[in-house]
């Protein structure tokens, strides 16, 4: 016993630094460094310097030109599709950006930036990306209002492209439509694409429309298919407004109540 206490006294002081050595190297791998890290930012922060007024100018600016450039990207991006889109369609239409709309009618209504003196009129068509957007129901020199496809009092005569199976199709709101059949027993089923029929009066045939989301034979007085609108009536930025030339008042399509 008087050995070892003699061996300690000697050299309990090394020991006590290894150890303590070792336990700071466990830490250190443990945490990856982030407790010395931290350590070292508070010992040394006073001493490091405050950027300069000049300083934060120049980042904030730097900021801001790269948000302006991902604007611009996003602007363009859009203009490359407004071209694409007019390109692919025969027609000539009047592109208009969105510029106004209502939170209490953001499914139903829309204000656009051409009106009367862009040559747009009530009940020409309403197009965008996906197709068939609604239908112009009011016009003033510059801005013309849209009734929207989700309207539930907007109505338009659709086919099933795959059966040619026809029926009358209502805005249910939100980005879904309803499909009454003309058929008791329609051939229909889930993913089949809708269009405007040739039938329809104020619409001309072809226009896109949707896909089939689900169906309910069973519906009286007539069968019934849920319709998920091709177009993004949520995120409608540039629409195309062209004239119909059967375009007529009539009572069974198009209708705002």
């Amino acid at each position: 016993m008087y050995t070892l206490r003699r061996w300690w006294d000697r050299h309990g002081l090394q020991v006590a630094l290894v150890g303590l050595a070792i336990t700071a190297a466990l830490v250190v791998r443990q945490t990856q460094g982030s407790v010395v890290f931290e350590i070292y930012q508070r010992l040394s922060r006073p001493f490091q310097s405050s950027p300069t007024q000049q300083e934060q100018l120049t980042h904030a600016r730097t900021r801001e030109l790269e948000q302006k450039v991902q604007e611009l990207e996003a602007q363009n991006q859009r203009l490359k599709e407004v071209v694409g889109y007019v390109s692919a369609n025969k027609k000539e239409g009047i592109v208009a950006p969105v510029v106004g709309r209502s939170a209490d009618h953001w499914w139903q209504q829309v204000t656009i930036g051409r009106g009367s003196k862009h040559g747009i009129k009530k009940d020409f068509i309403v197009t965008g990306p996906g197709g068939l957007v609604g239908r112009i129901i009011s016009v003033t020199p510059h801005t013309s209002k849209v009734l929207l496809i989700g309207d539930p009092s907007f109505r338009v005569g659709v086919t099933i492209a795959r059966s040619r199976q026809m029926g009358v199709m209502r805005g249910k709101a939100a980005n879904r439509a309803v499909m009454e059949f003309f058929d008791k027993v329609p051939e229909v089923r889930q993913g089949d694409v809708v269009s405007t029929s040739s039938f329809s009066q104020m619409f001309p045939s072809g226009l896109p429309v949707g896909r089939v989301e689900s169906v309910n034979l069973n519906k009286s007085p007539a069968p019934e298919a849920v319709i998920e609108l091709s177009a993004p009536i949520s995120a409608l930025e540039w629409v195309v407004v062209y004239p119909h030339e059967k375009a007529a008042n009539d009572g069974s399509e198009g209708q705002s109540n």
